[in-house]
């Protein structure tokens, strides 16, 4: 019996796991380990929020199966949401759809409009699921800077005009997973001319919308006239609201793409548990200063991180959004790469991170950095490091 399936040989070893392994060996035996690897936040969801939640549980018909593409009172409250944040309208039967999470979203819509040997753009480095989904439903990547400098777009003409078949699709997700970096509205108003010029619909991930540092909010593309002829994006409860195991998530925009998504969830699941999409309406429509004191937390952190960890002898630029330092390699430890750093991280300094590599070819020489402790244990990892560091030769500052 042929046990080497089409999918999963397309699949490499998914390297962070490695990591992660050793993260559980190493808490199985008592040690502490302080967890910077996963995105996975360590702050509780709001109160009025968890108690919609248990509310809804208590009625007897909301146990049933759910509407594959969301209740309509959810889907209301995300174009609400676009309305207000953004200034986008939109139309809540025909433009949106509730997915589980935005990573099940893109792996659905990526389903949905791949042919196999179709051609798609993605950035490098890149979160893995902007790569596989669809190489799991069949395509081919061809990666393009993260960076949106002019070698982005240097990049993207040359994939055009060397691509053979020609890409369909091109994925962008800005504040990006893992880099950090963000991109103004002029970015996306060049991106949508590109777009509609050379027909790519464009899938824009935006999970970090509301993490930002630089007191300038997070644009959408859909903010640009003429956005939705060629593009759909994700968002999602997880970082904004602390509701990361909740799996709920949007994809908004393209009605052909829209669509298309809504379709092949229809054939695969039924949509969330119905108190939980309850909830997540209590979550968009209620109170929104759990999202500023978020953001304001999350800042300091960032700041803790990078003052301590550089008088440890290891500086690390300053992410302007989402809850990720992206850092480069101690110059003296770039020989070791990202994933050998990693373990020693791990093995000597009982701090967990993500090797860069990854999140592609071009996240070697870097490890992610996930703003998931407070600032306690930041200074506690931050003394452990400087001991690794120590220990190989690195210098560090005055404490």
């Amino acid at each position: 019996m042929d046990t080497e399936f089409y999918r999963i040989k397309r699949l490499p070893p998914y390297v962070i796991a490695e990591v992660n392994a050793m993260r559980a060996a190493a808490r199985a035996e008592g040690q502490d380990i302080i967890d910077l690897g996963m995105g996975n936040p360590d702050l509780p969801p709001p109160q009025h929020v968890i108690d919609k939640l248990c509310e809804v549980a208590q009625k007897p018909d909301a146990h049933g199966y759910s509407q594959s593409k969301g209740i309509p009172g959810l889907r209301r409250a995300q174009a609400n949401y676009y309305q207000r944040r953004f200034g986008v309208e939109l139309d809540p039967d025909s433009e949106v759809v509730v997915t589980l999470g935005s990573k099940e979203g893109l792996a659905s819509l990526a389903t949905a409009i791949t042919a196999p040997g179709d051609t798609i753009l993605a950035p490098n480095p890149s979160y893995p699921i902007h790569t596989f989904g669809f190489i799991i439903a069949g395509a081919t990547i061809r990666a393009v800077p993260t960076t949106p400098d002019e070698r982005y777009w240097d990049a993207l003409d040359k994939a055009m005009r060397f691509t053979s078949p020609r890409p369909t699709v091109l994925v962008v997700n800005y504040p990006s997973n893992p880099t950090s970096e963000i991109v103004d509205l002029a970015f996306y108003a060049r991106l949508v001319e590109w777009a509609k010029e050379n027909q790519v619909w464009v899938l824009s991930d935006l999970a970090y919308s509301e993490l930002y540092y630089n007191g300038q909010p997070t644009p959408s593309i859909l903010q640009v006239p003429g956005a939705k002829d060629v593009a759909v994006e994700f968002t999602s409860l997880s970082k904004t609201f602390s509701m990361a195991g909740w799996r709920i998530g949007f994809a908004v925009g393209n009605k052909t793409l829209i669509a298309a998504l809504t379709r092949v969830k229809s054939y695969i699941d039924y949509g969330a548990f119905t108190p939980l999409q309850a909830a997540a309406c209590a979550a968009l429509n209620g109170p929104q200063d759990i999202v500023e004191n978020n953001r304001l937390l999350y800042h300091k952190r960032r700041d803790v991180l990078v003052e301590s960890f550089g008088r440890a002898g290891w500086e690390i630029p300053a992410p302007p959004a989402s809850m990720f330092a992206w850092a480069p390699l101690p110059p003296a430890l770039r020989h070791l790469g990202s994933m050998e750093f990693a373990k020693q991280l791990l093995t000597h300094a009982g701090v967990a991170v993500a090797p860069g590599v990854g999140y592609g070819e071009d996240g070697e020489g870097f490890v992610r950095i996930g703003l998931v402790e407070n600032e306690q244990r930041l200074r506690q990892a931050a003394r452990n490091i400087r001991r690794y560091l120590q220990s190989m030769g690195v210098n560090s500052s005055a404490a």
